[in-house]
């Protein structure tokens, strides 16, 4: 029965990927179809008459060209995969930028500037149909695809917080059973062929690679939380001189090359972002000007590449010498700080306040993709908790990175060097093309500026759950009723 189960899973996990291609297949052709049509109404007579036979089929492949590159690169089509507003946003940010090169194509084949109405049409028009797909693709999604029931492996008890993370997408994850690494082998296998799929958190080599072994072996679904070590592995090179295999890291960050065409995308990337963002910010230090007629830039000590110590550049967002008196979570308001000042109500949540860091990439204190700099008090508080935390240091602090897209202010520093290194040691020109694309959807998305109120909660989940482990089987509470004692 189990390896019937097994074998349905595979195969609808297979279906699933073969569904989503097509799905994908299917909204780039929409996509073209919606530019042809607008195209020969618009454009084909008046300003491009040459194209009327077969090179407007060239046109049609280019466009859907570069739909697909930049779609993929916002990460678009991860239909189901990620929540529906995720995609929805992934894919009008990506059919803007596509529309946007595809509009100075034509002015190029035209030789002159165009109308762009059209092509404003174009992105309006193929918004709302995406908006369609994409939420029809994920219900499709979460029709046919069953979470698995997820067994949870911990070693320590901090591991049992990946837990309350999961527990947030009940639609892809449900964690049915949790069992500590300390007991019996046998109770472990024997959980471990009660479910779909085992998650491993926290656990020292010998026992995680004996479980994960026997994962493998029985065709279980494992996922296995890395250690920074398994991070430094994954962007090691291959020596094949001998037949015994060898990985080589040479554990020096980026090399030059890298290091000098990072640093030429950074300052054109931040020229071309120059052009509409020098108006915002010229607004945004009127506004805060005119509030309190304070300081309109605030400065901070971080620490970039190989320890460098400099002034982070940020539009102060706070009353002045908010820092002066302490703060606590009881000073809250409605939730809300009351240090914060109107103006930074607004550009907070949209990230505006971070605009002047353009000025700190421009000097070469900090690049646009990489480790978020920290706070010099903060960076030896880390060090000597987590030895790798000076890792992040080997290429200059960013602007935006993997630990801003993907966590949360509330993200452990321990969870963030991990995200950092695991930057370090796959970056490539088109990583950092890509999570720059990632970064403008974060700007929509509020869980990412989840702040530390959480935490109080999740330990509290932690301390709760830990007293049901540890409790007699007669007395343990279920799940449900310890999460309504602690909403």
């Amino acid at each position: 029965m189990y390896i019937k189960r097994m074998k349905k899973n595979d195969f609808l996990d297979d279906c699933k990927h073969i569904i989503r291609i097509a799905e994908g297949a299917i909204e780039v052709g929409l996509f073209a179809i919606i530019y042809y049509f607008f195209w020969s109404l618009f454009y084909k007579n008046n300003y491009m008459p040459l194209y009327s036979g077969a090179g407007k089929y060239v046109l049609m492949g280019v466009y859907s060209a570069v739909v697909l590159v930049i779609l993929y690169l916002c990460d678009a089509f991860q239909y189901g995969h990620y929540k529906f507003t995720d995609v929805a946003v992934s894919q009008g940010i990506g059919l803007f930028i596509s529309d946007f090169i595809t509009y100075f194509q034509l002015c190029l084949i035209a030789n002159r500037m165009t109308n762009p109405l059209p092509m404003v049409l174009v992105f309006f028009t193929s918004t709302l149909v995406e908006i369609f797909c994409v939420y029809w693709f994920t219900r499709m999604y979460h029709l046919f695809y069953v979470p698995h029931d997820i067994l949870l492996i911990y070693g320590s008890d901090e591991a049992l917080d990946l837990k309350f993370k999961i527990d947030q997408r009940k639609d892809k994850y449900t964690i049915t059973e949790v069992i500590s690494v300390n007991r019996e082998r046998s109770e472990i296998i024997a959980a471990i062929d009660r479910h779909d799929a085992v998650l491993i958190n926290d656990v020292l080599g010998g026992k995680r690679n004996d479980i994960l072994k026997y994962c493998y072996t029985h065709s279980v679904r494992t996922y296995v939380v890395p250690k920074v070590s398994d991070l430094i592995l994954e962007g090691a090179e291959d020596v094949n001189l001998f037949d015994t295999p060898l990985k080589l890291v040479k554990g020096r960050g980026l090399s030059l090359p890298q290091r000098f065409i990072k640093r030429i995308m950074d300052i054109v990337l931040c020229l071309i972002a120059l052009i509409p963002a020098t108006p915002i910010m010229l607004l945004i230090a009127l506004a805060i000007k005119l509030e309190d007629h304070g300081p309109v830039f605030y400065k901070q000590k971080r620490v970039t590449r190989d320890g460098k110590v400099f002034d982070i550049l940020k539009f102060r967002s706070m009353i002045v010498n908010a820092e002066q008196d302490g703060y606590d979570l009881s000073m809250r308001a409605n939730g809300r700080d009351p240090r914060i000042t109107r103006v930074g109500n607004v550009i907070r949540p949209l990230r505006m306040d971070e605009l002047p860091q353009i000025l700190n990439i421009f000097k070469g204190d900090m690049s646009i993709v990489g480790p978020r700099p920290e706070r010099v008090e903060n960076v030896e508080i880390y060090a000597n908790t987590i030895p790798e935390w000076h890792m992040r240091e080997k290429v200059r602090g960013g602007l935006t990175g993997y630990a801003q897209i993907f966590g949360r202010y509330n993200t452990s520093p321990l969870d963030k060097t991990k995200l950092d290194i695991l930057y370090i040691e796959n970056y490539s020109l088109l990583l950092d093309i890509k999570l720059i694309f990632l970064t403008l959807r974060i700007l929509f998305s509020k869980e990412s500026t989840e702040g530390f109120d959480a935490i109080e909660l999740q330990t509290e989940k932690r301390r709760a759950l830990i007293e049901q482990l540890e409790a007699p089987d007669g007395q343990r509470e279920s799940d449900e009723d310890r999460e309504k004692q602690l909403v």
